[in-house]
């Protein structure tokens, strides 16, 4: 199913439609600040590894990232986060960058790697960040890729419908984006580092 919202004022029975659909373990394709993703909720296993199998990956060799609310809603799945990292972050979110943090055992077990990291995102556009905030918990979140080897991320919603709708459950078309992802940054040790430079500046 494509369903097409407006990306800077969501209608309500549109986004309460695809929660309906992350609750009863459907695989949703949204419109984020960067690129668009594909996504969950975290704690329906069956649809986390139907999103491995669209991606063709390991779930435990894989970094999946979280899209959460708030920092708030962050804190609940990982380790205390340092006053430091803390501050980084309220500076640059909402904003197209990923933290790589310490998980704490809230995350569910899908996501256990040896690692013990999660990436969080909380992006700065509307649709996602809805979503989280109506489902009462983060979704799962993995960048759309696109089979041209020039153009790596989809940026036409209804090119990716046409590409996965037989493996995904509805497409939010909220208008083109652009095809950069987001800037990578690792928080786990005592100095961040950035580990891909993609969309935005970070503000130190």
């Amino acid at each position: 199913m494509l369903i097409k919202i407006h990306p800077e004022n969501p209608n309500e029975r549109q986004i309460k439609q695809v929660i309906e659909c992350l609750q009863d373990g459907g695989v949703i394709v949204y419109p984020s600040d960067t690129v668009y993703g594909i996504g969950c909720d975290i704690f329906k296993k069956k649809s986390v590894e139907r999103i491995a199998k669209i991606k063709g990956v390991n779930l435990k060799k894989n970094n999946f990232s979280f899209i959460c609310s708030n920092l708030s809603n962050i804190s609940n799945y990982t380790k205390q986060i340092n006053n430091t990292v803390y501050k980084l972050m309220k500076r640059n979110l909402p904003g197209p960058f990923t933290f790589i943090l310490n998980a704490n055992s809230s995350i569910p077990k899908l996501f256990k790697t040896n690692k013990k990291t999660i990436g969080v995102r909380i992006p700065n556009h509307k649709i996602p960040l809805d979503l989280v905030s109506l489902l009462g918990n983060p979704i799962l979140t993995t960048s759309v890729k696109d089979n041209d080897k020039i153009l790596e991320h989809s940026t036409n919603p209804e090119l990716i419908y046409e590409k996965l709708k037989s493996v995904v459950d509805i497409v939010i078309d909220g208008g083109y984006t652009g095809n950069i992802p987001s800037t990578v940054i690792d928080c786990t040790k005592s100095e961040f580092v950035i580990l891909r430079k993609g969309k935005g500046n970070l503000i130190l």
